[in-house]
């Protein structure tokens, strides 16, 4: 507990809260306990990588599982005296002072100078039997985060959106065997120079709508059509509708985008949404951000946060 105006109202305060205890969360948390900003982190435990036994592409952690990576990150900022709470943020307020007053699931209400929302998003996988139990097995989305494991393998990719062919075409750079089954796609939305660029790049293209899976021996074998035709596959590459966990910034009445990958925040270059004091890094500010590009943005977030705090502090010294 701290004062405000002179009052002790009971409300525990920070310099910064930290929502999300993820890459970007515990990035920009070490930045700021390093230096020596009073904060927060609240963690719901709920990582976007949890199906993935490893983790790949991040130079020094190559082939690390996530949770040894969050493990570790949470020792380093507890280094620097950073908090860590299990708890979810339910709400948040920004008061007359432009600082925020922010709700916990479990009933706390912690203030902060800044706020920092790094929440991520959850993939919503296709409604197609066994894909969610495999997902992060031999059922994936990313060729950088899982084709060197996978690579020659027999590739199905299930097409969801006419998208769905840049993804067939992007795997068909780990394996020389990929079939792009068009599932809800019809044929006539591929256009001449979808199919040009498919026969290039060897991508056999199924017709017909997807039924299920063929697992034996819990591995994948196969991919089922509705006709009971069976295709042979080891691998199956699907696209996940993104679904970005923006609750917070709507409360906040931060400025949102459409993108074909979702709704996100308007940012600058450094995280800064469009309300003054909140900010947006890893996943809860695009799809794209791996483990390795949330960290950067959850670093480049603290540090901004603290040069924004210190000259803040230094001009209200100086009368400015």
């Amino acid at each position: 507990m701290t004062e405000k105006n002179g009052k002790n109202d009971g409300t525990e305060r920070y310099e910064v809260v930290v929502v999300g205890g993820g890459a970007a969360g515990l990035s920009a948390a070490l930045v700021l306990g390093r230096a020596r900003r009073r904060t927060l982190v609240v963690d719901a435990g709920e990582p976007r990588n949890a199906p993935a036994a490893h983790m790949h592409g991040f130079l020094s952690r190559d082939g690390m599982p996530p949770a040894d990576f969050l493990a570790v990150g949470r020792e380093e900022i507890a280094r620097y005296g950073v908090t860590l709470v299990r708890d979810r943020a339910v709400d948040a307020v920004r008061d007359a002072d432009g600082e925020f007053e922010v709700t916990l699931a479990e009933g706390r209400a912690v203030h902060a100078r800044r706020l920092v929302v790094a929440t991520g998003l959850r993939d919503e996988l296709p409604a197609l039997p066994g894909v969610a139990e495999r997902f992060g097995r031999d059922v994936l989305h990313c060729p950088y985060c899982h084709g060197w494991e996978v690579r020659d393998r027999a590739f199905g990719v299930l097409a969801s959106t006419p998208m769905s062919v840049h993804q067939a075409l992007m795997v068909s750079q780990w394996s020389k065997d990929v079939t792009l089954f068009l599932h809800t796609v019809a044929e006539e939305e591929l256009t001449d120079e979808d199919l040009r660029r498919l026969a290039a790049a060897g991508v056999a293209v199924v017709p017909g709508e997807v039924a299920g899976l063929v697992v034996d021996d819990d591995r994948l074998t196969g991919v089922r059509l509705a006709d009971g035709t069976v295709h042979d596959r080891s691998v199956l590459f699907v696209a996940p509708r993104a679904v970005p966990n923006v609750g917070l910034f709507e409360r906040l009445g931060a400025t949102l985008h459409e993108t074909p990958f979702g709704t996100y925040p308007e940012i600058d270059e450094r995280g800064l949404t469009s309300v003054p004091g909140l900010w947006a890094a890893g996943n809860a500010s695009g799809f794209a951000e791996q483990v390795v590009n949330a960290a950067s943005r959850g670093y480049r977030a603290g540090a901004a946060i603290n040069g924004e705090l210190l000259m803040t502090d230094l001009d209200a010294a100086l009368g400015m």
